[in-house]
């Protein structure tokens, strides 16, 4: 399996001055214990980082030595741009990709391998978790307009697996309806293409703020 890791992050909601996926965590960058994992996952037998230049020293000094080969990428302006650039990138023998993002530093191996199984018949996947929260459907002026239903809400994560040619079809099609999206399922989904939702940990978190950052250490010494 071939893994894209988007790491093209910055630092504005950390209150940082660089990159989010630099910032220690437990003694480490972030970005590194998401490449552990990915290291760590059977199936994925290649890894491409899809970054900035400005980064690409600090973030290629966390994969001397490694077991896998680590490609650079250089990314986009746009999380969609940087992926098109990512799929660009990928072997001539690639058939299947995994797409995560840099900043889900708690995501199990197992897991990476368990979206690969899923993906060997040629289905569309992406992790996700169950809402529990009540979800309120809220106005331009803060009034609340609904409630949703809960039981059929899911928070989209990262790992998502794709047929490597039907998402460089995907994103042509973005490219030239001028769709803008914030994951790859969402391109399938404004195709009418199906996605399979596995099931993944609530510890699959972003780190995104210092609260998250705080969360991501206090799971480390739980592990």
């Amino acid at each position: 399996m071939h893994l894209l890791i988007a790491a093209a992050g910055s630092g504005r909601r950390m209150g940082a001055d660089k990159n989010k996926l630099l910032l220690n965590l437990a003694g480490r960058a972030v970005l590194a214990w998401t490449l552990d994992a990915a290291f760590g996952a059977e199936s994925i037998h290649w890894i491409g980082v899809v970054g900035q230049n400005k980064d690409k020293e600090s973030i290629m000094d966390l994969v001397v030595n490694t077991s896998k080969p680590i490609q650079w990428i250089e990314g986009g302006e746009t999380r969609q741009e940087s992926v098109k650039r990512g799929l660009a990138a990928l072997p001539a023998d690639a058939t299947q990709v995994l797409i995560h993002d840099g900043a889900r530093c708690m995501v199990d191996p197992a897991f990476f391998d368990k979206c690969s199984e899923e993906m060997f018949s040629g289905q569309a996947v992406i992790a996700a978790t169950p809402i529990t929260d009540t979800i309120k459907q809220v106005d331009s002026h803060g009034l609340i307009e609904t409630t949703l239903d809960r039981s059929v809400l899911w928070a989209a994560q990262t790992p998502q697996g794709f047929v490597v040619e039907d998402l460089k079809r995907a994103h042509i099609e973005a490219e030239i309806r001028g769709w803008s999206v914030t994951d790859d399922a969402s391109l399938y989904e404004r195709l009418g293409w199906p996605v399979k939702v596995l099931e993944s940990s609530p510890s699959n978190i972003k780190v995104t703020t210092p609260f998250d950052l705080s969360v991501a250490e206090a799971l480390l010494e739980i592990r």
